[in-house]
């Protein structure tokens, strides 16, 4: 049975913040969509899963650091989707629910920039990991889990490649989305049997909601 974010195993388990800086993904030849910050230590291990791929093939992050502000809009905005879809569901069940797709503020690791969204290139571009990165589960018929069996052939090799060089790197996957990685993060510490994450809340100037 999947452990969600929202479970008081997870959000119990206490942020002790390193101070590791953030970074920019772009000075460690990571292609991704824009500017995107993390924490340095996510950042050394995705460089070296990258290192780990066959020749041709590149690791592509979507997102990595969010703001809180964002994380929160996105969460309330899943969460009244839940509701919409399932007309007299519980305010508890409705979080449960939210929490399969989009994490609770408190808990997020986005906010702490310790995960990303990424998928693998290639030279013809994106390859087939069997849906977009964010489709719910609700649009991809659950096919977003990791270990969803209504994918190809070809999409499940694809993420079976993401998570050998991933774990092998020491990052850990939200399985009921293939494409969300962290480190250092409550989950992460969950997975890892870890007594606190390493990160809090982060804030790079350019997130700013007063730049």
């Amino acid at each position: 049975m999947t452990v969600l974010l929202s479970a008081e195993r997870i959000t119990r388990i206490p942020a002790i913040e390193t101070g590791d800086p953030l970074v920019d993904l772009y000075t460690y030849g990571i292609p991704a969509n824009g500017l995107q910050w993390v924490r340095q230590g996510l950042a050394d291990r995705l460089a070296v899963a990258n290192s780990f791929l066959p020749v041709g093939v590149r690791l592509h992050v979507a997102e990595g650091l969010r703001a809180i502000e964002i994380q929160r809009e996105i969460y309330n905005g899943y969460k009244a989707e839940i509701h919409r879809l399932n007309p007299g569901i519980s305010h508890a069940d409705a979080q449960v629910l939210a929490s399969r797709f989009v994490s609770p503020v408190e808990v997020a690791p986005h906010v702490a920039g310790a995960a990303v969204d990424l998928t693998l290139i290639g030279e013809h571009g994106p390859f087939d990991l069997g849906t977009p990165i964010d489709a719910t589960p609700e649009q991809s018929n659950g096919a977003c889990f990791f270990d969803a069996a209504n994918i190809s052939r070809e999409a499940r090799t694809n993420r079976a490649l993401l998570a050998d060089v991933l774990t092998a790197s020491g990052l850990v996957n939200y399985p009921t989305e293939w494409w969300h990685w962290s480190f250092g993060d409550r989950y992460w510490a969950y997975l890892e049997q870890r007594d606190h994450a390493l990160y809090g809340p982060a804030t790079a100037p350019q997130l700013s909601t007063s730049a």
